[in-house]
């Protein structure tokens, strides 16, 4: 499945909305007027309906009653009239509505018997993936409901090019900053990594994947859809429609206290974590695995219970990843191990599949590696998937592209993962 049929599968699906929605107020109009006529009917004293005849016992008696039931007019009922303009429209848009739906479901029979036939990896072998390309031809190949978690952390749409430098200092009385306690010292920027984050449609760009990472995921599966406040409001709406609304679980708010703050409005320092599920009351979620944490007024209970702590609610306040923090890996917009493993351990049991396919540097991994979850991680920008190299290894984890071919070897440069991890 290329892009430009991504693109126009979104087209056709807007399009079957409005469709739909026009063929539901027709219906409603035709409804309208249909108690009107009764309520004129009975105001004129008109005979009621006639009871329905008994039901013919043999064939003859079944076949001229079909032939006669259209034309047999009905005693008291006013004659038919020609459908009116809005009628026949609303018939027509019901008519391209089963179209597209038919057109739909054999697209979706279609795209099955392909994963069925060439899917690119083995999700049933004791093995880790993580695949080099874009993801919406990737996700295409992969079977059904295989994933009991997906996470994603998609570009927030920031409309700028997202970009981290990696510097090494070294103590140097000249140098050209100043540290702790007053001394010196020089820098070397070791290099840049970065991705362009700029769409013009945002959620012609989201819509496919997500209702993919839908079709990926398990009865008793999760997706967290993790943003930010540009594109949070929007993303919820899309989301309501692919999933439904009775599948939303939780917004959960990411707070942080870290970076600069704006002077002419409230700092942004949070994220928004978007959770739905495939089927509702069948999810999965383990709330004796997740790690309790400090009640934030231990005084207000009992000492039995400050000891134990509490379970986090929907708002998380964790730092993020520190600038000297050892999970640090200099790739941008990182997100914390901490984050991920509450997640990872509250939606998936051990030895089940997690999904992400905007992996970054691979933090959805490296926790499911932890809590002894396999992954498959999808990524396009070669430096990410360097990143996981260095990161994870080669143990158990097969790195390919989007035709299922394995990567060459690569030779990290002397130094990388002391410098850049």
């Amino acid at each position: 499945m290329t892009s430009d049929t991504l693109v126009c599968s979104a087209a056709a699906r807007r399009s079957r909305v409005t469709l739909e929605l026009r063929a539901q107020t027709d219906r409603l109009h035709r409804g309208q007027r249909r108690t009107h006529r009764r309520t004129a009917w009975l105001t004129a004293g008109a005979a009621p309906r006639r009871r329905t005849p008994a039901r013919p016992t043999t064939s003859d008696q079944r076949d001229h009653l079909s032939r006669g039931r259209r034309s047999e007019p009905v005693e008291g009922r006013p004659s038919a009239t020609p459908a009116s303009p809005s009628t026949v429209a609303g018939r027509a848009d019901r008519q391209q509505c089963r179209r597209l739906s038919t057109g739909r479901r054999a697209s979706s029979a279609a795209g099955r018997h392909v994963e069925e036939t060439c899917c690119m990896i083995d999700l049933g072998a004791p093995c880790d993936y993580v695949i080099l390309g874009e993801n919406a031809p990737a996700l295409a190949k992969l079977p059904d409901s295989s994933f009991q978690l997906i996470y994603i952390d998609p570009p927030f749409n920031t409309g700028s090019m997202q970009q981290r430098k990696t510097l090494q200092t070294a103590r140097d009385e000249l140098g050209d900053r100043t540290g702790f306690q007053g001394r010196r010292y020089s820098t070397v920027e070791l290099g840049r990594l970065g991705y362009s984050d700029v769409h013009d449609d945002y959620l012609a760009f989201i819509a496919p994947r997500v209702e993919e990472a839908r079709r990926l995921l398990a009865d008793d599966g999760t997706l967290y859809f993790h943003i930010d406040y540009r594109e949070a409001h929007y993303c919820k709406v899309l989301l309501d429609a692919i999933f439904g609304r009775d599948c939303f679980l939780n917004e959960i708010i990411w707070a942080y206290d870290y970076g600069g703050r704006a002077r002419d409005r409230w700092p942004a320092k949070h994220d928004t974590i978007l959770v739905y599920v495939k089927e509702p009351k069948r999810h999965f979620f383990d709330q004796d695995a997740i790690e309790r944490i400090p009640y934030m007024a231990p005084g207000l209970v009992s000492a039995e219970k400050a000891e134990r702590g509490k379970l986090p609610t929907d708002v998380w306040w964790h730092t993020i990843v520190p600038t000297n923090g050892k999970e640090k890996t200099g790739y941008p917009n990182q997100k914390p191990e901490g984050i991920l493993r509450r997640v990872v351990t509250a939606s998936s049991q051990p030895g089940a599949r997690v999904l992400d396919f905007f992996a970054g540097s691979g933090t959805t991994a490296s926790v499911a590696r932890q809590l002894g979850r396999r992954f498959v991680m999808i990524d396009s920008n070669p430096e990410a998937v360097l990143k996981m190299r260095c990161r994870l290894g080669t143990f158990e984890t097969s790195y390919l592209d989007v035709d299922g071919t394995s990567l060459p070897p690569y030779e990290a440069p002397d130094g990388y993962q002391e410098s850049m991890l």
